[in-house]
């Protein structure tokens, strides 16, 4: 015999399917948390070993919150220090950019203590594949021109080429290199903010 349908019964069987889909997302997340943690832990020390000269410390543990904007504090961005032999071998800096033509994108830019780049690295991104997304390609002339280039002195021009300044621009994928120009730019000036004390 068929149970009537009536709201009672209505809300009584929402809120156990409700009640069962909460706990089955909660085991999920209590499962799957530690791991995911752990694999993003293990990216960005990847990328800090990708980015700095080679370091005895653990950088992931000697980290600093630091503005990019001294007008707009509220912004921070994640500064690990890499020591050799408890002297400061280089920063790597976090550098957001939501200029992408995806969307925002994330690298890792290492610096030397006195300011030149030591390497680059990509966090994560939505550029178009085989076009925007060469900013992953470590060999690729957009990548290494950045090597040894003081952004922090004024002496570079943080803008492509076509648009006056001295970066070379991924073919056909203007709008990628702008927006990693800009992430570059705002990992000096997060280095310039950087406490004079140097830690």
């Amino acid at each position: 015999m068929a149970i009537k349908s009536s709201l009672r019964n209505m809300v009584v069987v929402l809120t156990l399917v409700c009640l069962g889909a909460s706990a089955a997302v909660a085991v999920v997340y209590a499962v799957t948390k530690d791991p995911i943690a752990a694999a993003v832990a293990d990216k960005t020390n990847k990328a800090i070993e990708e980015v700095v000269p080679s370091f005895d410390n653990n950088p992931s543990e000697e980290t600093m919150m630091v503005v990019a904007d001294l007008q707009n504090p509220a912004e921070t961005n994640k500064v690990y220090v890499a020591r050799k032999g408890g002297e400061i071998v280089g920063y790597a800096i976090e550098s957001t950019t939501k200029k992408g033509f995806g969307g925002p994108f994330t690298i890792m830019v290492g610096f030397t203590p006195d300011g030149k780049v030591y390497n680059t690295s990509v966090l994560s991104h939505s550029e178009t594949p085989g076009l925007g997304a060469k900013i992953t390609d470590k060999g690729s002339h957009f990548i290494t021109q950045w090597k040894d280039k003081n952004l922090t002195d004024g002496s570079v021009n943080l803008t492509v080429k076509k648009d006056g300044g001295d970066i070379d621009a991924i073919t056909a994928s203007t709008i990628s290199s702008r927006a990693f120009c800009n992430a570059m730019e705002i990992a000096a000036n997060v280095f310039n903010n950087i406490s004079t004390e140097k830690h």
